[in-house]
């Protein structure tokens, strides 16, 4: 057996179905029901096709909620599984959904105590759209299925016709990694989830994102600069999140030779910033130098310039100079 449920079989499940499928309070969703997922890690049921109609389903855990009064079954995937696609209708396109499926004749009219791993075939239409699923059903990947496609047209061209709809789920508390789609509500004030960049915090009744912690990045000064000017340390920038507004904050110090001539007029990185880090307008800013304060010009094409002074000696600070990305 390789697709395994915990708490669904009557009798007879063993020690080893236990060891794999994930246990414990999962990520609620309402008062009784959880969160259902793929549970992060690796290449958690990831889709790869393998033949002009076959696509193969990876190892993985997940959790796949039923209806409230159900509950949740936890499900592993302990070998690949590969499926058949139906060959496609001779003049409507569709969208099939791969899916992970619990059947349960206790709640079902299935007849059958079973996981699976499927294939739930979508409607050809002239506008085809991905089939809804019954419950105790986890949708995984979605295959867009061209009119008229077969093994002897060629098949399914995998690396455009797979649509990863994997969504993720954690234990309670944890945050919950991004996968497809952030549209859902949190369950709980105090709940994280993962939006990609940063993090996120329900209140209650909306999500607020909160400022990201991002690393340092050294750029590369011009000829003629030099790091740790009056000992400020070396030139450094970081994206960050002020009130939800994305900022470029700058930190550390550079010096020249010569009294009041910053060398490449004032020019001071080897090449422009990259895009995400460029303002949306001409911004410019007092900063710290040598015997005077003087201005920094943050340009739109990604240039630092230093407005000089002929009071200037020879360094500057950026510690403290933060400008803004929108307009």
């Amino acid at each position: 057996m390789t697709v395994r449920a915990g708490w669904l079989l009557a009798a007879g499940q063993t020690r080893e179905d236990t060891r794999l499928v994930p246990l414990g309070v999962m990520a609620p969703e309402s008062a009784m029901g959880s969160r259902d997922g793929v549970i992060a890690g690796g290449t958690a049921l990831a889709a790869t096709g393998v033949a002009a109609m076959q696509v193969q389903i990876g190892v993985g855990r997940a959790l796949v909620q039923g209806t409230d009064p159900q509950g949740a079954y936890p499900v592993a995937v302990t070998a690949p599984e590969t499926l058949t696609v139906i060959d496609g209708h001779a003049q409507y396109g569709r969208i099939d959904a791969v899916v992970l499926r619990v059947y349960d004749s206790s709640y079902d009219t299935s007849g059958q105590t079973a996981a699976r791993v499927e294939i739930i075939q979508g409607a050809p239409t002239a506008n085809p759209v991905a089939p809804s699923l019954p419950a105790a059903t986890l949708r995984l990947w979605e295959i867009t299925v061209p009119a008229g496609t077969s093994a002897g047209t060629g098949g399914i061209t995998w690396a455009s016709a797979l649509a990863d709809r994997r969504r993720y789920t954690s234990a309670y508390g944890g945050i919950i990694p991004r996968g497809w789609g952030l549209t859902f509500a949190g369950a709980y004030p105090g709940q994280y989830r993962d939006n990609g960049t940063g993090l996120d915090r329900w209140d209650g009744s909306a999500w607020q994102t909160l400022e990201p912690v991002v690393g340092w990045t050294s750029p590369t000064l011009a000829a003629g600069y030099t790091n740790g000017g009056n000992s400020q340390g070396p030139v450094r920038y970081r994206a960050i999140l002020l009130g939800g507004v994305p900022h470029v904050q700058w930190r550390g110090g550079l010096s020249w030779t010569t009294n009041a001539a910053p060398p490449v007029s004032g020019q001071l990185l080897a090449s422009p910033l990259p895009a995400a880090v460029r303002p949306a307008l001409l911004t410019s800013a007092s900063i710290a130098a040598g015997g005077v304060p003087i201005k920094v010009d943050c340009q739109r094409d990604g240039h630092l310039k230093l407005i000089g002074n002929p009071s200037l000696t020879t360094w500057a600070a950026l510690s403290g100079l933060i400008y803004p990305l929108d307009g």
